[in-house]
């Protein structure tokens, strides 16, 4: 029996597969069994923040490994308290509580949110349409995307969604019951669709009338895949809880709540707790990511490649915008909006040795990982362009402008 038809007997079908058997990956390529070389620009879905095969995160997770794999959260461990201080120190956060993922971390949030506002008399959460949070009760609660929802209903109470950017929904629906609004500054799943500044602008202006807290899920955006730690520092606030998970880890199961430190004390011993979350080799991974990321200055790096990235997809658009709607992101988080549905676009890239993923039906959501060079976007840019001439052989193609 073959690995396809095993991993079809004998696990849920709840995944639709690549048809790649992996042998093993390195830097910014994976490697089929067959011995086909892939370009990655998916990342792990933005877990690989420093791609595949980092020297220095395997000898974090070699060194603790040869100390200890577990320990009860009964007992104090270095790994988590390096960790938990290096990620304060870089965000300017109070206190982390540190979870496996990020749907667990965003269950710690709600039940922050509530606690707080249960003392307040505040009971009402908000999240934003076309979100996506979680597959865990709380966060498909705050989730708005249906084909997540679909058959898992009732959800919890007092959970709303506001249409995505539009302030005028916004105003009407926040008010002095409102406990908390949970905000992708960057939506991912939903197409990576970027708040407008008039949003988070109205946001904050209701959040000082009405006292509510705002939560900022960086779960798939932070730790700087935009260029800078969070996505929500592109707009100057600072919320009063932040979600972090996917690269935080280094390719290992971590994620955590970070609180402000108005919100210290609203968990007390016995309120929440894990038996697995922080676990040390996670945590001392998690620690040699986090140095590596910030002392090679990658959000400087991811800054330059991202605006090189975004100038060359413009291009493409510009000379198939019968078929290119929209570019937009910020740093390697982009997305590239087509005018029908990518789901072929996708496929045909990987027949081409690129990795990428249709997210939202239309949208190629590209999220490599942050050590590429401008000779890899390069790559990607001129596969994508035959591939898209290939796909769709009677589209209209405006020449090359004489710049480039």
């Amino acid at each position: 029996m073959n690995l396809h038809d095993k991993e079809k007997q004998f696990l849920l079908q709840t995944y639709k597969r690549l048809p790649i058997e992996v042998d093993h990956a390195d830097g910014v390529y994976i490697y089929g069994k067959d011995g086909k070389r892939y370009l990655d620009f998916l990342g792990g879905i933005a877990v690989n923040a420093l791609g595949y095969n980092n020297a220095r995160v395997k000898a974090a997770i070699m060194a603790q490994v040869n100390r200890y794999l577990h320990m009860s959260n009964m007992f104090y461990m270095d790994a988590q308290v390096d960790l938990a201080e290096m990620l304060c120190g870089l965000s300017g956060y109070s206190k982390v509580f540190l979870t496996n993922s990020g749907t667990e971390a965003i269950e710690g949030a709600i039940k922050i949110a509530r606690k707080w506002g249960s003392k307040e008399k505040k009971t009402k959460l908000f999240a934003l349409s076309n979100s996506f949070h979680g597959r865990t009760f709380g966060a498909l609660s705050l989730t708005d995307r249906p084909k997540y929802r679909q058959g898992f209903e009732p959800f919890l109470p007092d959970v709303d969604h506001i249409t995505f950017n539009s302030v005028e929904e916004l105003q009407r629906k926040i008010d002095a019951n409102t406990a908390g609004v949970f905000i992708e500054f960057i939506q991912g799943e939903g197409g990576v669709n970027v708040v407008s500044e008039e949003f988070v602008r109205e946001l904050y202006s209701l959040k000082r009338k009405h006292r509510f807290l705002v939560v900022a899920d960086e779960i798939q955006a932070g730790i700087y895949r935009t260029g800078k730690l969070f996505s929500f520092e592109h707009y100057g606030v600072h919320p009063d809880l932040v979600t972090v998970a996917k690269p935080i880890g280094g390719g290992l199961p971590l994620g955590g709540t970070l609180v402000d430190a108005s919100l210290e004390q609203v968990l007390e011993y016995g309120t929440h707790g894990t038996t697995f979350g922080g676990n040390p080799v996670s945590c001392a991974a998690g620690l040699a990511t986090l140095k590596e990321l910030s002392e090679k200055h990658i959000d400087q790096h991811v800054t330059k490649i991202g605006n090189y990235f975004r100038q060359r997809l413009l291009e493409v658009k510009s000379r198939h915008d019968s078929l290119v709607s929209e570019v937009r992101g910020l740093g390697l988080m982009i997305g590239v909006e087509f005018k029908t549905e990518c789901g072929e676009i996708v496929n045909r890239l990987m027949g081409n040795g690129i990795l990428a993923n249709c997210t939202n039906g239309n949208v190629i959501r590209l999220l490599p990982p942050l050590i590429i060079e401008q000779e890899h976007v390069d790559i990607f840019v001129d596969v994508l362009e035959k591939t898209v001439q290939a796909t769709f052989p009677d589209a209209p193609v405006k020449e090359k402008s004489l710049q480039n």
